[in-house]
């Protein structure tokens, strides 16, 4: 109703405007013409005579190309052209005009022309102006695109092996496209940071860059994350309803963390999505377009779940468009000191030591291990080696790499009343201790990994005495 009223005050006083009211404006708008479709002169304000030297009387009902032989109004008639923009060398002067076809029921019945500069000075100012506003733009467009850019690029992928050096190039390669991306790697390899470069590296850095977890997500929740839902959709839904993440990620990238681990009730969903490009909301009658490209990573052999049937098919194949695979630390050894003393600097800054290096028997150990848990396991070792080191130089003494090492000896077991089972809970608490570090303490997948059950598990840090 508000509108309404505001529409009539608008009409009303538009209403009350008389001609001269018209003619005053039309006065005012430098250059200001138009033609009939055959080109005859209908109106032409004092103010473009006076600049040109014309009699209006003169002007009127003759043929524009006989009052201005260089106007363009004709082609905008000819060929029902939209707005169009147009530069004039007229009397040692130079104007910037602009030209619209005049409609009327939807049809064309002429052409008005009228003038945005009419001298160079003025077209000097703008050009200065529009200078200091490209200069504006660029530099607002740089901080979108720091605010909106994701927390790692390639640069941050070390690693100097063959191996490592082919997965950039690869990177850079599939970033230029927008296929759906595969990434395969064991735990702690990269694959969120090989995401990210992709997205980085793409043209769709300037948007958004979402990520999904599936492993993080209950069943009942996993649907209304992707795909949102409208008003009332459920109890407790949210007022207005709610964008899911193939809409916010829009003109994007989304990330599809732990895909292998996405409910079997929700794959079909998803491969509908990649295949029309359009989601429907949870309690919704309309389909959404989405632009979205999809990055999918997953820490175990799809083509083994799919043979025990907990991963569809088809959905395998809509998603392994692009494959990646990242190699496991134990095969790029060669990456570890760079790696380790990377880490070293980093809790340098951090826990205010000053680690210089990093002792080449306590490097050569580091470089023998195989990492289970890749590169997330050996930061922890390195972060918990930190906390202990003292010096310059980071040792086996800080490094602690087993609780029992071979510089301990059998009289250090003297004062235990059982020293094999103390030995033997000692390494269970070290191995669960590193497990639980690894994933950043998520106990379910700490007992994967060891593959027990979560129950046992408690029972064993119950056990153990550990929190």
């Amino acid at each position: 109703m508000g509108n309404c009223k505001g529409d009539n005050n608008v009409n009303k006083k538009i209403e009350e405007l008389t001609v001269e009211d018209y003619q005053l404006f039309l006065e005012h708008v430098n250059g200001f013409v138009t033609c009939d479709l055959e080109g005859k002169v209908t109106y032409i304000n004092q103010q473009v005579c006076d600049f040109c030297g014309l009699n209006r009387e003169w002007c009127i009902g003759r043929h524009i190309k006989e009052v201005f032989p260089f106007s363009k109004m004709m082609d905008t008639i000819k060929y029902n052209q939209p707005m169009t923009t147009e530069f004039y060398f007229y009397n040692g002067r130079v104007s910037a005009s602009t030209r619209h076809p005049l409609m009327r029921d939807g049809k064309m019945v002429g052409c008005l022309e009228y003038d945005l500069f009419e001298d160079m000075e003025l077209v000097e100012s703008f050009i200065e102006h529009y200078i200091d506003l490209d200069d504006e733009l660029k530099y607002f467009k740089e901080e979108a695109q720091r605010f909106r850019r994701t927390k790692y690029s390639i640069d941050n992928i070390v690693g100097y092996s063959t191996k490592m050096l082919d997965l950039k190039e690869k990177i850079r390669y599939i970033a230029r496209n927008n296929s759906t991306v595969l990434i395969h790697g064991e735990t702690g390899t990269g694959k969120e940071l090989v995401a990210h470069s992709i997205h980085n590296l793409s043209k769709r850095r300037l948007r958004n860059f979402i990520k999904i977890n599936s492993a993080g997500l209950p069943e009942s929740l996993a649907e209304s994350e992707l795909f949102g839902y409208e008003d009332g959709a459920f109890t407790g839904a949210k007022k207005g309803g709610k964008k899911g993440k193939f809409e916010l990620a829009d003109g994007g990238t989304l990330f599809i963390d732990e895909v292998n681990q996405m409910p079997l009730t929700l794959q079909p969903k998803l491969l509908r999505v990649l295949q029309e490009k359009e989601v429907e909301r949870i309690g919704g009658t309309k389909s959404i377009p989405v632009d979205v490209r999809i990055i999918a990573a997953t820490n175990q052999d799809l083509k083994k779940l799919i043979a025990e049937e907990k991963f569809r098919e088809d959905l395998f194949y809509r998603l392994n468009v692009v494959e990646i695979r990242i190699p496991p630390l134990r095969e790029r050894r060669d990456d570890i000191p760079h790696l380790a003393r990377q880490f070293v600097e980093t809790y340098n800054g951090l826990f205010g030591k000053h680690i210089e290096r990093i002792d080449d028997r306590t490097l050569k150990r580091l470089m023998n291990y195989d990492w289970p848990g890749n590169i997330r396991e050996l930061q922890n070792t390195i972060e918990r080696s930190m906390n202990y080191a003292e010096g310059t130089v980071l040792t086996d003494e800080a490094l602690d790499f087993d609780v029992f090492t071979e510089k301990q000896s059998v009289e250090m077991l003297k004062g235990y009343p059982k020293p094999i089972e103390e030995v033997l809970m000692q390494t269970e608490r070290n191995l669960i201790q590193r497990t639980l570090e690894m994933f950043g303490g998520n106990k379910t997948k700490a007992a994967e990994f060891l593959k027990i059950p979560r129950t046992l598990l408690y029972q064993k840090m119950k056990r153990l005495g550990m929190k």
